[in-house]
């Protein structure tokens, strides 16, 4: 009964609007009794329309009533007639609405022929998804005069009804498991020219191993407790992949400046310390001229900055779609997760708001085909956990549950003298990087070496080689990516 007061009202808010512009809503009445005529004829009409249709694809109430009548036999495994269709309309209490029996059985004499059916469901869908156009713009209109909502709101509510409006109405055929096959043979064929890495490259070779990349439509949550190096390690992830590989990459930062995470990006690349790109230490000449010509790269990595404080997820829904429309964005970074603002239905429960806001994430990049990398904090209990040297466990995930469920991945940062858990020297360096959820791949620790003062995760045969080669320079001053000393020093 709710549904159909809710059906009356949208065909009453199409009337209004065909009046307000001069012209009747699309429809195809003429057709309607095409198909419910073939229906109560011919089964096979029954199992296409059911398939293929539902009620709103019926804009006369008349014909919407029968419809639903046919659609409940069918839930019921009864066959649908002129006979059983009358009564399961008297039983609904719509026989009399629709004109009675006389009216199915005019119904049944209009239908030429079954055979035209799939033409005439074509028209439905058609009519169905210029009705919910018109609805949806009607929609926008209204919102867009009115003062009260954000435009960036607006602007991702326009792009979801107009989409809502489109893909309610286009259903995906059933393919057979041969047709796939030769889909996935395909696919297998054009990874075998490649280098192992079918996603966005993370620049480290031990994680690729695991990965093959970070792949379409995945939420990737890296997480730590405070001050880790989460901020560097995504850092490093998107320079190599913005850099190395000149794949677009954006960044979402919700805690640091654009200024900031610039100059972070600065100190690896160059092989300055960190104190020297702050100020704290003076440049040298040579050294003004090692940064020039280390950041000629970064310079022009197509690699995108958005410091917005607390961003909405409305407003970055909108900025994401539109840095994979414009700017051809493989990958997406947000530090970190529990920054952003949920809905404000949900302000103040902040366990529900946490959650929404990772189901936003994972629809944002599935609806975008491209992979998100959301840094996340880790509670307390991973460093109060006796046992296990301070490991994180998945429990650990901050604020909600759902962050876990949502994740293809949980990747966690885990360096053992930070927490305490180690007083050894030579563990300063020594750090861990966690795959500890993995939903297409194996889960696994990966020992790394992280350099506090170039912000800089390193492979540990990389930071070996450096140091085996450049005994001094490795304590000192080291180019990072070059390989060895900048010609400079």
């Amino acid at each position: 009964m709710a549904d159909q007061k809710k059906t009356t009202r949208k065909k009453e808010n199409l009337d209004n609007i065909g009046l307000e512009i001069g012209n009747k809503p699309p429809q195809a009445p003429d057709v309607e009794e095409a198909v419910l005529g073939a229906m109560l004829i011919e089964q096979s009409c029954v199992d296409q329309a059911m398939e293929e249709l539902n009620s709103a694809c019926f804009y006369d109430p008349k014909h919407k009533m029968i419809f639903e009548a046919m659609a409940s036999l069918v839930t019921e495994h009864t066959a649908v007639d002129i006979i059983t269709c009358t009564a399961k309309l008297k039983e609904q209490g719509n026989l009399e609405t629709v004109g009675g029996p006389v009216a199915l059985a005019n119904l049944s004499e209009i239908v030429g022929s079954a055979a035209h059916m799939e033409y005439y469901v074509k028209i439905l869908k058609q009519k169905t998804i210029q009705r919910d156009l018109i609805s949806a713009s009607h929609e926008i209109l209204k919102d867009a005069f009115d003062d009260s909502v954000k435009v960036d709101e607006l602007i991702d509510k326009a792009q979801t009804r107009v989409y809502d409006a489109i893909q309610s109405n286009v259903k995906r055929d059933i393919q057979d498991i041969g047709s796939i096959i030769n889909e996935a043979m395909s696919d297998i064929q054009e990874q075998q020219g490649n280098t192992g890495v079918t996603g966005v490259p993370s620049g480290f070779p031990s994680i690729d191993r695991v990965t093959m990349g970070w792949q379409k439509s995945d939420l990737i949550i890296l997480a730590a407790r405070p001050s880790v190096g989460k901020t560097a390690f995504a850092l490093n992830i998107a320079r190599n992949a913005a850099v190395d590989h000149h794949m677009p990459v954006a960044v979402f930062s919700l805690e640091m400046s654009n200024l900031q995470l610039a100059k972070r990006l600065m100190t690896s690349e160059s092989g300055l310390t960190a104190d020297k790109i702050k100020g704290g230490v003076k440049l040298e000449d040579f050294e003004w001229q090692q940064l020039e010509y280390k950041l000629k790269g970064l310079q022009k990595a197509p690699l995108y900055i958005d410091d917005t404080p607390g961003i909405q997820l409305m407003e970055f829904r909108t900025k994401a779609k539109n840095l994979v429309k414009n700017k051809g964005v493989r990958l997406i970074v947000v530090d970190y997760l529990q920054l952003m603002q949920g809905p404000a239905e949900l302000r103040g429960m902040r366990e529900q708001e946490v959650a929404a806001i990772s189901r936003t994430l994972k629809a944002t990049a599935k609806e975008l085909e491209i992979p998100i990398i959301a840094l996340s904090q880790l509670s307390r209990a991973s460093v109060q956990r006796s046992g296990g040297i301070g490991k994180p466990q998945l429990s650990d995930l901050r604020e909600s549950g759902s962050i876990e469920q949502d994740a293809d991945m949980v990747i966690f940062i885990h360096r053992p003298d930070y927490i305490g858990m180690s007083d050894n020297p030579e563990d300063r360096e020594k750090t861990q990087i966690i795959i500890a959820k993995h939903r297409n791949g194996e889960t696994l620790d990966i020992d790394m070496t992280f350099k506090s003062d170039q912000v800089r995760f390193m492979e540990l045969d990389e930071a070996l080689d450096i140091q085996a080669s450049h005994p001094v320079e490795s304590r000192m001053n080291y180019d990072p990516f070059g390989g060895g000393a900048s010609e400079f020093e």
